[in-house]
């Protein structure tokens, strides 16, 4: 990858104030990319109106955000019309579960993890209040890993939901989606998978894993502060209408109660022109492999930054490290329990030596709990994309370990 051209369409790496600041909290959300930004500057500048009426600049405004679910629908492999926007995706998850809670019956059983963020756990679990019962598929406690095996025995003839993450927020081992996907369709039951922890490190062909629902965080992704729902037929046709009732004609209003953000939305096509010109500037074409090959240059970037990483950190023994030293089994998010110090104080410590990180439980309360780590003391979470600099990690290193020394 030609760092130097990536970064150049990143602002944010020309910003005076963030100069010498290396940025290892990309989980929690990414730089947006240039192409984000000038949409989003230009839309307010002379699109910021009422779109899809006949006058021009509402027209125009329209054709903008349609421009979203039409450009961003191929990275996922997947139509436009199976594309939905959302203010988060806590929010987008909350509604879906709203949408199934008058689709299931008492007596009907859906599957949830420990490993998720809360995002996508919490909101199944509340379903028990209406009857329906809930089974937990629970993580090992050393690993944190999800064993499929232990899926057979809580899949029956009544489970309806299986929803997981497609790789946790902190142990990061990469589930196989399509794998647990079809061992869900076999038993009859309908799959929700959160993406958000991975599709900042490539976004996946929805298709071909074979999720009914995928969902994850577009500001996360290089692009606005908007969730992204992927929801595919017959899934689609199945849920009711939680919007306004006389847009129940309207199916991309149908789960967006609040209406969509006119500009974000339209700003989120950046990141398929970011895309689009990441993949042409390193030789590709505008065929149907695009995709794939960005998918493929995000992930091989990371990789050596990401094996470096963890064999830094496997080696320490003041700190535990959480999930898989094997940087081919997870994502780029690394974290660990320091043994010495707290993990605030880490984290400060970082900060003052230019490291941009954070401490806390990150919304993964139940599998922090499950691992045996205090949530309220937390762990320390690094995280990083394409866009990282070997320099950055060098400086990352270096300043492990100042900030891992006892006092």
């Amino acid at each position: 990858m030609d760092l130097d051209y990536v970064r150049a369409q990143f602002p944010a790496f020309a910003e005076p104030s963030l100069r010498g600041q290396a940025f290892f909290e990309n989980a929690g959300g990414s730089y947006a990319c240039g192409a984000v930004i000038e949409r989003l500057g230009t839309y307010y500048r002379r699109l910021k109106v009422q779109p899809y009426y006949a006058y021009a600049t509402s027209a125009e405004a329209g054709a903008w955000m349609d421009a979203a679910y039409e450009r961003l629908a191929p990275y996922l492999g997947v139509s436009a019309d199976d594309v939905y926007f959302g203010p988060s995706t806590s929010q987008n998850t909350y509604v879906l579960a709203q949408a199934f809670r008058k689709w299931l019956k008492p007596g009907d059983e859906i599957v949830v993890t420990n490993q998720d963020h809360e995002a996508n756990s919490g909101v199944w679990r509340r379903l028990a209040a209406d009857g329906i019962v809930v089974r937990e598929w629970r993580v090992d406690a050393a690993s944190g890993a999800l064993d499929p095996a232990a899926l057979d025995a809580l899949l029956t003839p009544r489970t309806r939901l299986l929803c997981f993450p497609h790789c946790s927020n902190i142990v990061a081992q990469i589930n196989d989606v399509a794998a647990l996907c079809t061992k869900a369709r076999a038993a009859g039951a309908l799959t929700v998978v959160d993406g958000v922890s991975y599709a900042a490190h490539g976004f996946p062909d929805v298709a071909a894993l074979g999720a009914d629902a995928y969902l994850f965080s577009l500001y996360k992704t290089f692009g606005p502060h908007q969730g992204l729902m992927v929801l595919r037929e017959p899934l689609r046709r199945q849920l009711g209408n939680e919007g306004h009732f006389f847009n129940d004609a309207y199916p991309r209003k149908r789960l967006v109660p609040a209406g969509p953000d006119h500009a974000q939305v339209a700003a989120a096509a950046g990141i398929a022109d970011y895309f689009d010109a990441l993949d042409a500037h390193h030789g590709g074409g505008g065929d149907a492999a695009r995709p794939q090959r960005v998918r493929t240059l995000l992930r091989e970037a990371e990789r050596p930054l990401l094996a470096a990483l963890l064999a830094a950190l496997s080696s320490r023994q003041d700190v535990r490290l959480l999930g898989p030293d094997d940087a081919a089994a997870r994502a780029a998010t690394v974290a660990f329990v320091p043994l010495r110090v707290s993990p605030g104080e880490v984290a400060a410590r970082l900060a003052a030596r230019g490291i941009m990180a954070a401490a806390g439980h990150f919304y993964a309360v139940r599998l922090l709990e499950a691992l045996g780590v205090d949530p309220a003391r937390g762990v320390v979470r690094l995280s990083f994309v394409h866009y990282t600099a070997p320099g950055e990690l060098a400086q990352l290193l270096a300043a492990l370990d100042v900030a891992l020394a006892a006092t």
